[in-house]
């Protein structure tokens, strides 16, 4: 994936393969696995076109299906507008109906998806974006830009690699429960949930990437073995509980929450990495759902023949 240089945990850019895969919808520090697959090793899909799926059978609040995996990304900006703010809109709604527990429904994953993949889109497409985003009423605008530029700034630590590399990936765990988690290290170290999120987000899609890092770095959070023996309390690395405590107790150590960009600079040394949490963070602040929208975000691959989907719909 590519190579980092984090003098802490673990070189710097285990996170653009599994950011830029990741955040983008990510194949981590390490290299994961297709969907297909959950728990063991596979080589990476072919550069077809993303897993097809079986039509939804639940329906967005709009009463129209969702949309469909590899639906067409608009490049033209009117239409590009109108579905973002279509897509948004529905997700919405979709995850206000949505109890929280359990596997997400259908009509949030493909939802979830559809955006994921107009802001990837939008992330490579600048001019494109900037006069479809002027088109957005104001808060949505925002949210748009904030996504990506988060992405933007993480596909820029990404380096390619082979088709044949192999990855791991796995179910995240319920969003309810990783929330729980986020929320009680808030409590004891005072570094803000919507930060530890954002860093789990970028860093393994939620835990979906299971694989170790290229260098060795560990778990959902992305731990090297000293730092971890350091700062992770006598915990799992593995365990999203303990691994999220762990990431809280050096970030506070760090600086945060008096200095997040100090305590995420010392988590990965590089600005565009601190950008990228800051801003995803910041969306959630403005509005929760937008976690469990960035949760139903998934895993991609960036590989020499191009990128790919490892996991979702």
């Amino acid at each position: 994936m590519e190579e980092r240089h984090d003098h802490h945990r673990r070189p710097a850019r285990a996170l653009a393969a599994m950011a830029l895969a990741a955040l983008l919808g990510t194949a981590a520090c390490g290299d994961p696995a297709p969907a297909a697959s959950a728990a063991g090793r596979q080589p990476a899909p072919s550069p077809s076109a993303s897993t097809p799926s079986t039509p939804s059978a639940s329906t967005p609040p709009g009463g129209e299906a969702p949309p469909a995996p590899d639906q067409k990304i608009p490049a033209d900006p009117a239409r590009l507008a109108a579905a973002l703010k279509g897509t948004s809109a529905a997700l919405n709604a979709a995850i206000d109906a949505w109890p929280k527990t359990g596997k997400p429904p259908r009509d949030v994953e493909l939802l979830a998806l559809h955006q994921q993949r107009v802001y990837r889109y939008t992330a490579r497409h600048p001019e494109i974006a900037a006069r479809a985003f002027a088109r957005l009423p104001s808060g949505l605008a925002a949210q748009a830009k904030d996504n990506t530029a988060a992405i933007r700034e993480l596909l820029s630590l990404a380096h390619p690699i082979k088709p044949s590399a192999t990855f791991k990936v796995q179910p995240a765990r319920p969003a309810a429960e990783l929330l729980g988690h986020f929320k009680k290290a808030e409590r004891k170290f005072g570094v803000e949930w919507e930060v530890l999120a954002a860093v789990m987000f970028a860093e393994t899609k939620f835990g979906r990437v299971k694989s170790d890092s290229h260098v060795g770095a560990q778990g959902p959070m992305q731990f090297m073995p000293a730092t971890w023996k350091a700062y992770g309390m006598g915990g799992d690395v593995q365990d999203p509980r303990d691994a999220v405590m762990g990431a809280a107790n050096y970030l506070r150590a760090s600086g945060a929450p008096r200095d997040y960009r100090r305590a995420l600079h010392a988590y990965n040394p590089s600005r565009a990495y601190v950008n990228a949490i800051l801003l995803h963070a910041r969306q959630m602040k403005r509005d929760p759902r937008n976690y469990y929208a960035y949760y139903n975000w998934q895993v991609y691959v960036i590989t020499t023949a191009g990128e790919r989907r490892l996991t979702g719909p």
